[in-house]
């Protein structure tokens, strides 16, 4: 970026890009790499059925995931591009580092202190490894397409 000048707008673009590439490459690693065993309820489902007092249907489940995934995934890589833009070692180990920094936010931190998934001493191995390798993947894939957008704009 030394030749170029700063822009926060088009970094968060490049960003939301790159995080819609990141929560695709993540979905693809969840297939090898699963986070949940059979009949726990993920935290994003766990928060729209506290929020909305009821128990969601399936088909309304798979709903919630889908949005949550792409969305928050596109929006935190939008923020990513943006604070990269600002202070580019933010930018660690191509994008690894946000990637399990995301990880300790939205699964070891936050969720539990809501009530919505157990403390992670008491999360399942399976599911904290997949979550950060998963996390990993989402951080280096959103920045390498983001490196690879922002070079354009």
């Amino acid at each position: 970026m030394s030749t170029r000048e700063r822009s926060i707008l088009k970094g968060a673009f490049a960003g939301l890009i790159g995080g819609l590439a990141g929560a695709g490459a993540k979905a693809l690693a969840e297939q090898l790499l699963p986070p949940r065993t059979q009949g726990q309820t993920p935290p994003p489902v766990a928060l729209v059925e506290q929020v909305a007092g009821r128990s969601l249907p399936p088909a309304e489940k798979e709903a919630v995931m889908h949005t949550i995934h792409w969305g928050f995934g596109a929006a935190a890589g939008a923020v990513y591009g943006a604070m990269v833009e600002v202070e580019p070692s933010l930018g660690a180990w191509r994008g690894a580092a946000f990637g399990l920094t995301l990880n300790k936010l939205t699964h070891e931190t936050v969720p539990p202190r809501m009530g919505l998934a157990a403390p992670k001493e008491q999360q399942p191995a399976q599911e904290r490894v997949s979550e950060w390798v998963t996390h990993a993947v989402y951080g280096i894939f959103t920045d390498a397409v983001r490196r690879m957008v922002r070079r354009t704009l």
